[in-house]
């Protein structure tokens, strides 16, 4: 009850609007419980129930999405930006760019283009969720901002175009003209921003001239990754398997999706397995903080990076382990970074192929993905 009391007066400080009052009476309806003022989208297409949409306290782009965003060179965001600092990279055809947490914190959804490919780079504080999107949808170039909901403690987004309401989780449209269309996700990865100077000393880095006015590198989540902590407007179903807050990263492929522990990763450093059938090898590097700890995210916990790729490389599977100087493949002896780049060794310049995969809280993996297998030593 603390904790919800406490999330409230958060979002009465960041200058949010107060959501407004669910009508109990109507949640046998078929309508939304909330008030649909100001809105163009289609609420009679919608695939869940509208019961499991509440407000997170902020209104329609309350959390104002940063739709013209301007990047900095590696020299200028090292003046604001340490080593340890998370930030979520992309890449596209040579092109990479980092989008430091300390900003996307602030705004959830940055909406690019990326060496030709538009993008929507989203982080959802509450779920821990990175996930970035291609914005094309059949031949039509979408953005998207905030809807001020949750479903799950996740992040509901809507596009600008149709007013249709996106699961940021899943990628899926729930409510609008465009429900059951389904957006593909791009790779992306939260690691330190050290690691990523590392592998792309070209990369640029979004700037914090975002044209609107935040305490850019604070935390204003203050305690809410403690594995203690309850998620925030939760009503979903629990799964006892591991504590909500315990951060995983997360694989899909077909239809098989698993879950591997930070708490196992942050020891075993690299993991071999096999999902869907496929090979993959997961790794696990000290040198990012976590975004939701302490009030500085500069200084706060380590809780580490991770990488999930194929361990075949032309055509010979490796087999990777952990040693004192990083993670090397004992085939060769070469080492490799958390990117999956061989930066040292016979095979130095060599890439492995990335696994889409996530980095998130249990509870809501286990949400949306309730089948999940978690993985055991």
């Amino acid at each position: 009850m603390l904790r919800v009391l406490w999330m409230l007066i958060l979002a009465a400080w960041m200058g949010w609007a107060a959501g407004p009052v669910v009508d109990y009476a109507r949640a046998a309806s078929d309508k939304p419980l909330f008030s649909t003022w100001g809105w163009k989208t289609n609420f009679e297409k919608h695939s869940v129930p509208y019961e499991e949409i509440l407000s997170g306290g902020p209104p329609k782009d309350g959390i104002p999405a940063v739709d013209n965003p301007k990047f900095v060179s590696q020299k200028e965001a090292d003046k604001w930006l340490k080593d340890i600092e998370p930030v979520v990279v992309v890449e596209h055809k040579g092109e990479a760019r980092a989008y430091p947490l300390q900003i996307l914190t602030w705004h959830e959804i940055v909406n690019d283009q990326l060496n030709g490919l538009p993008v929507s780079v989203t982080f959802c504080p509450l779920c821990n969720a990175a996930i970035a999107f291609d914005r094309r949808l059949d031949g039509r170039l979408l953005d998207f901002g905030t809807t001020g909901k949750l479903r799950n403690s996740d992040l509901v987004m809507y596009d600008r175009q149709t007013e249709s309401w996106w699961q940021q989780f899943t990628g899926e449209a729930i409510i609008g003209d465009l429900l059951g269309k389904q957006l593909n996700m791009v790779p992306a990865s939260i690691v330190g921003y050290g690691h990523f100077k590392k592998a792309h000393p070209g990369g640029s880095v979004l700037s914090r001239k975002t044209g609107f006015t935040r305490a850019y590198g604070r935390n204003p989540y203050t305690g809410y990754d403690d594995i203690r902590s309850i998620p925030f407007l939760y009503r979903g179903p629990k799964d006892d398997r591991l504590p909500p807050m315990e951060r995983v990263v997360a694989v899909t492929i077909g239809k098989s999706d698993k879950a591997y522990p930070y708490s196992v990763l942050s020891k075993k450093r690299v993991v071999h397995d096999k999902v869907g059938g496929r090979d993959v090898v997961v790794f696990h590097s000290d040198g990012a903080t976590s975004a939701l700890d302490g009030s500085s995210i500069a200084d706060s916990r380590d809780v580490g990076a991770t990488g999930v790729f194929d361990p075949n490389l032309n055509g010979k599977k490796l087999t990777f382990r952990s040693a004192k100087d990083g993670i090397t493949d004992k085939e060769t002896g070469s080492r490799w970074d958390i990117l999956g780049r061989a930066i040292r060794g016979q095979l130095k310049g060599s890439r492995l192929t990335p696994v889409l995969h996530g980095n998130h809280f249990a509870f809501s993996w286990f949400a949306f993905k309730p089948r999940t297998k978690v993985y055991t030593p």
